[in-house]
């Protein structure tokens, strides 16, 4: 029997204009029909630019000789960069480094040691990532691309090794948000209180597992290091992407640095900039580009923001939590997100703010303040400015050019009951060291202010100043997605997908309902099962969903089709997740939204899925008044019809009264092909 790939649901546009993110996937996705447009919604097989990975290479490694793989098919495309476990002298990691190192002199793959930086850093610093280009990395904050105008998202080590291998992944375009950075900001005020705030404020999933597009009248004034800052925690903010438009601002910025690289450098040199000025006059957003909804924050009206604890969805102004007296035991300014030049320069201004080295705030006793550079060359530059001497005047501690503290690394780790503030990326309960520990979010300039301090506050308190006047933070959204209504919606016709020969033309099924968000991998494949490589298909059938609920083992059958909740799949990244579904006879998971993760394993494993969020939402109107039940028989039926790419459900049979009619993204043929393999790892085995 044949399984299928993932897809979702989208509103198929009666406007023909391409957003930004439309026209970059275009220009680099392959085995497209003649004259097709992308859109929102679409699988595309995408050959990126380049393929960053990091301490994973070698696992990428491991996966790319089991396919079979033993040349890769195109060394520039591909770069591998050392950067997470660079304070680990384990014989072990070294020789894991080693064989990192090996492996690419082997295969001609560009390669950055430990001590280099961190590979984001690296990846813009060296012009990899560049704009108007689509790179992606095995990692989640390649979203930092989107800074410089690279639309920049991650992907999972199958992936990774199938574009060593082939040049070549998949990707579904996903619904894109435009996000209007609206004003100007207040002084002082930095990208990270930007991102901070959108996080905070934004914090309902407004933008899970889109693509994001900043607009803005006075883009041009926000620097680029503050834009990427802001791209990198788009990821933390739920999205896949955050791109930044190409403007006079990024131009200057890449002359600026070409005077630093030299002109003989292979991918910063004058030619290419020349061309990026042109390119940026067409390869921009049409006029009358479609979104998914329009998010805007008024910048005027921000302040100092501070995320936590332990959540980058719960933010406060610092004055709020400068009241609240919250004493602090460590402090970073590390990371890909925050450790470029003009951030250890905001710190410095902080700690020396008349640039007197005699005249220094030192950090509070009992305080214990770690600085990195994102790479050699910002600690070199950090140096050069004087920056770096006014921290360590300070008393901060060093750690070398890596990832460290920020990933739960290497020295300096919150321990049990200490609470800590980082210009990091991610404050999960855990990630910094104890789980018995709280850990807050915030600039530059609130981090070395608050370990000056020996509390959470802002520089104005060490500078002996006034706060930002606060009122407020004004922002708004507007989502333009398909109303969740009962009515039949009327389809546009988008032509026919052409089908490969003996691919099946419709999926049909009852939809079972799982009434729940957030279910997670563990539920629906047992924790305990997970590193067991002989569990039989029958064994994997028999505890699919089991920790979610035992009943859906009796409820549902082969044939029928999960109806779920929002952000079905999150948590860890096991792929049983979807083989275990597959095992059960289910051919189809339908739900609001799903982890990202998940949806690479499903179509890595060739399981189909499509985000619907209005039928879910019919659902649970319909059930709203009886007992609940976590596995529910509807009695509505799904049928997928392929070839148009619509979706219709029904009531009581196939042939039922119709509830929702709707439009997804197409299933190409470069798909269909992934699928009839297998899954992805087939595909790749297929093309060698």
């Amino acid at each position: 029997m044949l399984r299928f790939a993932r897809n979702f649901s989208s509103t198929r546009r009666i406007l023909k204009g391409q957003n930004l993110t439309e026209k970059i996937v275009q220009a680099y996705a392959v085995g497209l029909p003649e004259g097709k447009k992308v859109s929102s919604g679409d699988y595309v097989s995408i050959q990126p630019a380049h393929c960053m990975s990091h301490d994973n290479s070698w696992p990428v490694a491991l996966k790319f000789m089991g396919l079979g793989a033993s040349k890769v098919k195109n060394p520039r495309q591909i770069v591998n960069a050392l950067d997470h476990d660079v304070q680990n002298k384990t014989e072990k990691n070294l020789t894991k480094y080693k064989n990192i190192e090996n492996f690419a002199k082997k295969h001609g793959i560009d390669f950055y040691p430990a001590g280099r930086g961190i590979g984001h850093q690296v990846m813009i610093e060296e012009g990899y990532a560049f704009p108007l280009n689509l790179t992606v990395a095995s990692d989640s904050h390649s979203n930092t691309y989107g800074g410089i105008g690279c639309l920049g998202t991650p992907v999972v080590r199958t992936d990774a090794a199938a574009i060593w291998a082939t040049g070549q992944t998949w990707w579904q375009i996903p619904p894109v948000a435009q996000v209007e950075l609206k004003g100007q900001l207040p002084h002082g005020i930095s990208g990270k209180d930007i991102i901070v705030a959108l996080c905070g404020v934004f914090n309902k999933d407004q933008v899970l597992n889109h693509a994001i597009e900043f607009t803005g009248d006075s883009l041009e004034k926000i620097p680029v290091d503050y834009r990427l800052t802001i791209a990198n925690m788009t990821t933390e903010w739920g999205a896949l992407s955050g791109l930044f438009p190409v403007d006079k601002t990024l131009i200057q910025w890449y002359r600026n640095r070409l005077s630093k690289v030299g002109p003989n450098h292979p991918r910063i040199n004058k030619s290419r900039i020349e061309e990026l000025e042109e390119k940026s006059q067409t390869l921009k957003a049409d006029e009358d580009a479609t979104y998914a909804k329009k998010l805007v924050i008024d910048l005027n009206t921000l302040t100092h923001y501070v995320s936590g604890p332990n959540s980058v969805k719960v933010s406060a102004t610092v004055q709020e939590l400068s009241a609240q007296d919250l004493k602090i035991n460590k402090a970073y300014l590390v990371s890909c997100t925050n450790s470029r030049l003009s951030d250890l320069e905001s710190a410095a201004k902080v700690v020396c703010p008349t640039g007197d080295l005699e005249k220094i705030n030192k950090v509070a006793p009992g305080v214990e303040f770690y600085i990195a550079a994102a790479s050699s060359e910002v600690e070199k530059d950090a140096k050069a400015s004087g920056a770096w001497e006014k921290l360590l005047r300070a008393g901060c501690k060093t750690l070398p050019a890596g990832c460290g503290p920020c990933i739960g690394l290497g020295t300096g780790l919150l321990e049990p009951g200490e609470i800590g503030i980082s210009a990091t990326n991610r404050n999960f309960k855990g990630r910094m060291g104890s789980s018995e520990a709280l850990a807050y979010l915030a600039s530059p300039a609130v981090v070395t202010a608050s370990a000056i301090l020996g509390k959470i506050g802002s520089p104005a308190e060490v500078l002996g100043q006034k706060d930002v006047p606060f009122n407020g933070v004004k922002a708004t959204v507007e989502d333009a997605a398909p109303s969740s209504n009962t009515e039949t919606k009327a389809v546009e016709s988008t032509g026919s997908v052409e089908m490969l020969e003996g691919f099946p033309t419709e999926i049909t099924g009852e939809l079972v309902l799982c009434d729940a968000d957030n279910i997670n991998t563990d539920g629906i494949y047992p924790g305990k099962y997970t590193y067991q490589d002989d569990v039989p298909r029958e064994k994997m059938a028999q505890v699919c969903m089991e920790n979610y609920d035992p009943e859906f083992q009796t409820k549902a059958k082969a044939g029928d089709i999960i109806i779920s909740g929002f952000n079905f799949g999150t948590g860890s990244s096991r792929e049983q997740a979807a083989t275990a579904i597959l095992a059960k006879g289910i051919k189809l998971v339908v739900s609001g939204s799903f982890g990202n993760i998940f949806s690479r394993n499903s179509i890595n494993n060739a399981l189909l899925t499509l985000e619907i969020p209005a039928l879910i939402e019919m659902l649970r109107q319909k059930y709203a008044n009886e007992s609940k039940e976590l596995t529910r028989r509807t009695g509505w039926f799904l049928k997928w019809d392929l070839p148009n790419s619509k979706v219709t459900v029904t009531e009581g049979s196939i042939s039922g009264p119709v509830v929702l009619q709707q439009s997804v993204g197409e299933l190409g043929k470069n798909l269909q092909e992934i699928i009839v393999k297998g899954g992805l790892e087939g595909w790749v085995k297929s093309q060698l």
